[in-house]
């Protein structure tokens, strides 16, 4: 029996048992195979195949953004709209066959594009170089869905559950629970919260699917056994997702004012070069990126070519970004802008930034 046959027979299982409090424990320990079969499927093969066409694109820019979804929805036409490269962009399924980088440019920050293939059912298993898409998927930091607003939910479920399988979770937090393997002791368990969906006893079972037998498990949130297996597990991936709905100039107004008010969704066309502009807004806001101004003494600021920082950077941040020494030899810095209370303010190193404030950095 091979490891999809033992999946699809573990899935059947699972949604033939009745969910209630005498099954959650076997629930739980078939969820624990499940995702002990589906990281060995992801594994590559031992044997070396023979060397395809290069798929994986050098990381380049300031952000990485992958545009996954099924055949003819319109990755492509976007790629060619938003970006100087132009993908070949056809009315036929899989036009695309390998991984197209394209750049934006937008608010002075380069953003890399990847056009990828279109996925199909049965991906996250290999179907129609799925597995590929999906790992070249990993590695960015958002990931733009691309939906037939004609086709309705249906695209939107099967994706998520391709990437759900290879461990990709889309906009959700990871889980705050601290999992750390010993050497022996056997298993301490605690919680600093009262849990609904996990007890001490169905814990120890999936660590010994694991085999696992000492450990330390602490809850600090109500979490559930799949996200406990995640973090067992420790190769998920969490990252932000945009889910944009394309030829919505095919579809009724109020289908489009549905769809537009659903969380984390934007509606375009690029047939007619619709909302493309607010689609852009959005990405920057879930890059969270921000443009920091440089200044040299008795100068203006130079506002033709900022560097661009996540949110959150930190003076010593930027010091590393224009220079290495920068930082060892910094005295002090001047910023002007919204994260001080008054400009000029002198700061230090630990002082954190906000978009499109202006440094001057002084040096010892």
């Amino acid at each position: 029996m091979g490891i999809l046959d033992k999946i699809a027979e573990i899935e059947r299982e699972i949604s033939r048992t009745q969910k209630n409090k005498a099954t959650e424990y076997h629930l739980g320990l078939l969820k624990a195979k499940l995702a002990k079969y589906r990281a060995q499927l992801l594994e590559p093969s031992k044997s070396a195949g023979a060397k395809g066409e290069g798929f994986d694109v050098m990381k380049s820019g300031d952000a990485r953004v992958a545009l996954i979804g099924f055949p003819s929805v319109g990755k492509s036409t976007f790629l060619s709209l938003m970006t100087s490269t132009e993908s070949e962009a056809a009315s036929y399924e899989f036009t695309t066959l390998t991984c197209i980088p394209g750049v934006i440019e937008y608010k002075g920050a380069n953003i890399q594009l990847l056009d990828l293939p279109g996925i199909i059912e049965g991906a996250a298993q290999g179907k129609g170089r799925g597995r590929q898409v999906i790992a070249v998927a990993r590695t960015a930091d958002v990931v733009i869905m691309m939906l037939d607003a004609t086709k309705g939910e249906v695209q939107r479920e099967l994706l998520e559950k391709e990437l759900e399988t290879v461990g990709i979770r889309l906009n959700r937090p990871k889980p705050n629970i601290y999992f750390k393997p010993k050497k022996g002791g056997g298993l301490s368990y605690n919680s600093t919260v009262p849990l609904t969906h996990c007890s001490e006893k169905l814990v120890q079972l999936i660590l010994h699917e694991y085999k696992i037998f000492n450990a330390e498990v602490l809850f600090r949130e109500d979490s559930t056994p799949d996200d406990f297996i995640d973090v067992i597990v420790g190769n998920r991936v969490y990252m932000p997702c945009l889910y944009v709905y394309n030829k919505v100039d095919q579809i009724s107004i109020e289908e489009v004012d549905r769809l537009a008010r659903r969380a984390n969704s934007v509606v375009i066309s690029c047939g007619m070069k619709l909302n493309l502009d607010y689609l852009l807004e959005q990405l920057w806001e879930y890059l969270s990126l921000i443009c920091i101004y440089t200044k040299k003494r008795g100068e203006r600021p130079d506002f033709g070519d900022p560097i661009i920082m996540r949110r959150g950077a930190s003076v010593e941040h930027v010091c590393h970004r224009i220079h290495r020494t920068l930082a060892s030899q910094f005295k002090y810095a001047l910023v002007w802008g919204t994260s001080t209370k008054y400009s000029p303010q002198r700061v230090g190193l630990t002082h954190i930034m906000e978009h499109e404030d202006v440094i001057q950095i002084v040096k010892k």
